[in-house]
């Protein structure tokens, strides 16, 4: 019984400087990624406000602020990470290697991704707008990254594909519109001779 007692005040002695210093680099990772999280909502609440008092699309707002968002979160992630004293060069290699692999196995949705990525950017079109697209005409609900969604004049929702969705000319023009995917303007028939 002493053998047994004297095996768990070594072990406890061993332990005791271990869990001090990992316990504190542990808890010194939280705190950043804690801090980190507080800084991310901080600024997602600032792009809102700030969003509030333009006439920037909608859609776009959201795609802003959420990109900010996870940015610095993925930063503070990063630093918390760093801070626990895991090397980052090996896991931000592991990390490229992975994501390559899956851009390559995604490859059609990565260009769905990107497709509205344009979307947003370059806004040919709006919500509200009726448009035709892939063969179905509505008007415009949502764009997102995703899908478009239309609602057709017979009240039926239809989900189009952003690839689609880039050559699509709206029915109701305002203005000049450049076309990402043809590379050429389109001139609203209201504005021709």
């Amino acid at each position: 019984m002493e053998n047994l007692g004297e095996q768990i005040m070594n072990l406890l002695s061993t332990l005791g400087p271990l869990l001090t210093q990992w316990g504190l680099k542990v808890l010194g990772g939280i705190v950043v990624f804690i801090i980190g999280r507080m800084i991310a909502k901080s600024v997602r609440k600032g792009l809102r406000r700030l969003f509030d008092h333009t006439e920037m699309d909608e859609t776009l707002e959201k795609f802003i602020t959420s990109l900010g968002y996870y940015v610095i979160l993925i930063i503070a992630a990063v630093a918390a990470l760093g801070m626990m004293g895991i090397q980052m060069a090996s896991v931000l290699t592991i990390l490229g290697a992975a994501g390559l692999a899956v851009g390559l196995a995604l490859q059609g949705t990565l260009s769905n991704v990107s497709a509205g990525v344009m979307l947003l950017i370059f806004r040919p079109f709006r919500v509200g707008d009726f448009v035709d697209a892939g063969g179905v005409a509505g008007t415009v609900e949502s764009v997102g990254l995703f899908v478009t969604r239309l609602n057709t004049p017979d009240n039926v929702h239809i989900i189009v594909s952003p690839t689609t969705t880039t050559s699509v000319w709206p029915s109701r023009p305002s203005s000049l519109f450049w076309m990402p995917m043809t590379g050429s303007w389109r001139i609203p028939s209201t504005l021709l001779p």
